[in-house]
């Protein structure tokens, strides 16, 4: 059974992790807990993330601000009356217009159900949503941890998580995604909890620390 974390164990998880890894604690130790980052299961959640694909987290939002402008209450339905010079409009990408537009799709004819995704294992989740297209492993990882808040994801395929690895663990710059997958086991079964403290770092440590 796949393991999950709230806003009730989270502090907890973080202090085991830290006793465990010498690295994390001074994480902890010097910029506190991490905020619970955490999203609705909805679908402006995933339209949201899959925004986020490749740009600043900042552009994302103001694409999915401006959206949120014209159609009121980002629904499938809402979505699919826009023209792709609306979506143009609201700085979406033709690319991101195709995604947006086919995960409504997948959610009206029931190919996707998000709320049935809530009782599933990773591997099933990920299967789902990687079926869909524009939907890669990345954005499953991100909604993985952030809506759904399964415990145990390391998301290889995200810079910040994985530049703050190398700094904080102090790898060598060409290590493989291979090596650093094992050295993600450590945290097992709260390897997204040890994200969210590495993500804190990188947020929060000067750039040339």
């Amino acid at each position: 059974m796949f393991k999950q974390f709230n806003h009730a164990n989270y502090h907890a998880i973080c202090d085991e992790l830290a006793l465990a890894d010498a690295d994390l604690a001074v994480i902890i130790n010097t910029y506190g807990y991490p905020p619970l980052w955490s999203r609705p299961n909805t679908f402006e959640t995933l339209v949201h993330i899959i925004l986020e694909q490749q740009v600043s987290l900042a552009s994302a939002l103001s694409a999915l601000n401006k959206l949120r402008e014209r159609v009121q209450e980002i629904t499938p339905a809402r979505v699919l009356l826009l023209t792709d010079e609306e979506f143009k409009a609201c700085y979406f990408s033709r690319q991101k217009t195709t995604y947006t537009k086919y995960l409504a799709e997948a959610m009206i004819n029931g190919q996707i159900n998000l709320q049935e995704l809530e009782q599933l294992p990773d591997e099933i989740v990920r299967a789902k949503l990687i079926a869909l297209k524009g939907i890669g492993n990345w954005t499953a990882d991100v909604y993985l941890m952030f809506v759904l808040q399964h415990a145990d994801i390391f998301p290889i395929g995200d810079l910040a998580a994985v530049n703050a690895l190398k700094r904080v663990k102090l790898l060598p710059k060409d290590i493989s995604k291979q090596e650093m997958i094992a050295i993600t086991e450590q945290w097992a079964p709260y390897k997204t909890i040890a994200s969210m403290l590495l993500w804190h770092w990188y947020l929060s440590a000067p750039r040339n620390s």
